[in-house]
């Protein structure tokens, strides 16, 4: 299985969503958090540990891992995605499958490792 988190600021529109796009398929574990104290499930040195991909929201979020667990940084990969978005929204939906394609071989509703083991 591949362990994948997602992070966004406070876990209630971006993560979330790619969280449930990818979640229990094709042996993927998909869990997400926020960086923000106040998120729904806020990020821990735990979960960032658990991870064996990381994808950010936004620098600031790759920013925050980091400086909690410092050599996560080879595992996170920035998606450049905007705090525009609600949840399940069709065009974070859109943007996500987008800018999730080069790190999985199908859609993301169908992903699989993008590596060769």
């Amino acid at each position: 299985m591949w362990n994948v988190l997602f992070v966004c600021t406070g876990n209630v529109d971006r993560s979330p969503t790619a969280e449930a796009m990818v979640k229990n398929t094709l042996g993927i574990n998909a869990k997400s958090a926020g960086t923000s104290y106040a998120a729904t499930v806020p990020i821990t040195p735990k979960l960032i540990n658990w991870a064996d991909a990381i994808f950010v929201m936004e620098d600031k979020h790759e920013e925050a891992i980091v400086k909690l667990v410092p050599s996560s940084y080879k595992k996170i990969r920035v998606l450049d995605i905007p705090d525009i978005f609600y949840r399940d929204q069709p065009e974070l939906k859109k943007l996500l499958a987008q800018k999730l394609k080069p790190y999985f071989n199908a859609p993301p509703e169908h992903p699989r490792r993008n590596h060769n083991p």
